[in-house]
Parts: C-alpha cells; structure tokens; sequence
C-alpha cells in the first residue's frame, strides 16, 4: 500500500492523501521535451515539406478532376462511359464528381495536419492563470474608445450614410438571389402527372416481371413500377422518380376507408412510394399495425386508413393509384394518381 506523503499509513480503503501542510502535491512539471525528427535533421525537414506541398498539388488535381467530370460525365447529356440519361451515366457522373471533391477536400485537410505537426513550431508552453477581468482603468478606457470613434465616425450626425449603408448590406444578399434565374423553366404542371396510364400492368421494381393478384400474400409488401418503363423511355430518370409505387395486401375487414379499399382489388392496395414530407422513399411495412414509415424523418402513414399520416412531419397521406385485375389474372392500373405525388409546393391543388 502507498504512503501518505508524511510517511503515515492511511488508513484501510483510503488512497495515499497529500498533508494541507506544504501545498499538497508537488507540481510534477512537464516531461522532457522530445523534438520531432524535422527540427533536428534538415532533409527530414525538407522531406516533410515537399510532402505537405505534394498533398496541396494533389488537391489542385481533385479539384481539376471535379471540374472536368463536370462536363464530360454527367447524367443526362455528355458521358464518355454511357449514354446520357441513363442509370449508368448517373453512376459515372457520381463516381468521378464524387472523387474529385474527395480528393481535393481530404489532401487539404492532411496536407494542413501534416504541415501542423512536423513543420510548425514544437514549443510547450507554460502561463499561469490570472484574473481576467480588466482594471476599471483598462474598461473605461475601452468605452472612451469605442465612444470616440462613434463621434469621429459622425454616424449619430449623418443619417444619411447610416441610411444608405443599411441600404447597400440589405441589398447584397440579392445578388445570391440572381442565379437562380438559370435554374431552368419552371415544371408547369409535370408533377400532376407520371407515367401510369389506364391498363398498364404492375411489374416488380428489379425485374419487370408483372404481378398477378394471386402472387400477393397477406400482409406483404411489392415494390412496382409501370410496364413498359424502360431506359429507352424519354425521360427516363424522371418518369421513373415520379412514378415509383409499393403495393400492401389487407385483409378488408380492417380497412377504415371505403373509397380506398374500392380504389384496390380484395385488400391489394397501391400507393405512391414517394414521402409527402421531402421526397424519400417510403419502402418499410410493418406487418402487424400496417403502417408505412418513412425512413428519413419517421413519417407514418396508415395503410388501413387510406395511408394517412399518423406521425411524423409529412402534412397529407400519401396518393394512392387505382388498380384492378384484368382478364389473365394481372394487376393492372385503371388511371393515373388522383393527386400530384410527394412533397407539397406551391400549386399543388391546382387542377390538372
């Protein structure tokens, strides 16, 4: 067992207790100092500064990288690996934008650290603590200062500057306001419509195949998409965001709305897999409460109830598309979505 400082023995369960007499502990000091091989070794230090300088070159070629995947791969018109408007141009604009913007972000980070800790000063550094509130003296002073410079200024005599001036910092955020004139034409009434159309077959989202009513269980969960919806279709990205849908089977017994379970086919019911709240994909089922969620911001819809919401930040259910069984047993859709699909915006009620 350790002694106290006093040479007594503490007692049985007590740590080793410094006596208040001389001050307690002993101050330990800092350890001896070890110097870094740069400050001793002059290659090492010409050494570690080409390699800070090399880190800062390679972020200058993520940033070239970034600014020429730009334009030589995007998503929907040049691509030098895949035809523009496709999933694989996405992916190739992704990939190559996406390691630019590394590269050039990340070897500035290391190239900072590593000129920190080999290059920059390794002095430690002792200061004892002191109050830090100023004299009287020192703060009187400082409000003569900031006094005197409010007169010299003249801003209390010269309203019209001070006027102006409010004027000119209200208006420069304006200036961020004006790119947004190149953003495009504004989508009309795009959203109002996706590519569902009377007749058209629910086929499985990763293989097109269609869905027969009879291949839907109780309380299972289908990802679909609109037969007929291929890459070759214009606009394909596009069509394919607004018209992604999952399909639920009930038992009808429990639905809560009648003009939803009338809007399916024996408790099959289809709904938009579009979140009303931003735009996310509502892709998890609870089988045993029957509800939908969100897995963004936990947005739950009722899928017993016509998909309203029951939790979460989205305002309205989410739009459910009619369907029906045609003659060979397939489910097919009888329109279109009765309302625009995901997030509200400005003219949403607007009549199609």
């Amino acid at each position: 067992m350790t002694d106290n400082l006093d040479g007594t023995t503490p007692a049985k369960g007590v740590s080793a207790i410094a006596p208040k007499e001389g001050g307690g502990f002993p101050n330990p000091g800092l350890p001896p100092h070890v110097h870094r091989q740069a400050d001793t070794d002059k290659r090492a230090e010409k050494r570690a500064e080409k390699i800070v300088a090399g880190m800062f070159v390679l972020s200058i070629l993520g940033t070239v990288l970034f600014i020429a995947s730009y334009f030589v791969f995007t998503p929907m018109d040049t691509n030098l690996l895949a035809e523009g408007g496709t999933l694989r141009a996405v992916f190739w604009s992704n990939l190559f934008t996406g390691l630019g913007l590394a590269i050039a972000v990340f070897f500035i980070g290391a190239a900072a650290v590593h000129w920190a800790k080999t290059l920059m000063p390794d002095d430690e550094m002792v200061e004892e603590r002191h109050a830090t509130r100023s004299s009287d003296e020192s703060r009187d002073r400082a409000v003569e200062i900031i006094t005197g410079g409010l007169q010299e200024s003249g801003i209390a005599r010269r309203p019209v500057i001070v006027t102006a001036m409010v004027g000119a910092l209200a208006a420069l955020p304006i200036a961020v306001l004006a790119p947004l004139s190149t953003l495009g034409p504004l989508p009309g009434n795009k959203l109002h419509h996706t590519f569902w159309k009377p007749g058209m077959r629910l086929t499985r989202d990763h293989d097109g195949t269609p869905i027969r009513a009879d291949e839907v269980a109780m309380n299972s969960i289908f990802h679909v998409m609109p037969e007929g919806l291929t890459e070759e279709t214009p606009h394909f990205l596009n069509e394919r965001a607004k018209a992604a849908a999952v399909i639920v089977r009930i038992d009808p017994a429990i639905g809560k709305n009648e003009e939803s379970l009338a809007n399916g086919h024996q408790g099959i019911l289809a709904f938009s897999k579009i979140c009303t709240h931003v735009g996310c994909p509502v892709a998890l089922y609870e089988q045993q409460t029957h509800h939908m969620l969100c897995p963004c911001h936990q947005s739950t819809f009722d899928v017993t109830d016509a998909a309203k919401v029951i939790f979460g930040p989205a305002h309205r259910p989410l739009p459910q598309l009619p369907i029906e069984v045609d003659a060979e047993g397939y489910l097919v859709a009888t329109g279109d979505f009765p309302e625009p699909i995901g997030p509200s915006f400005w003219d949403l009620h607007k009549d199609k």
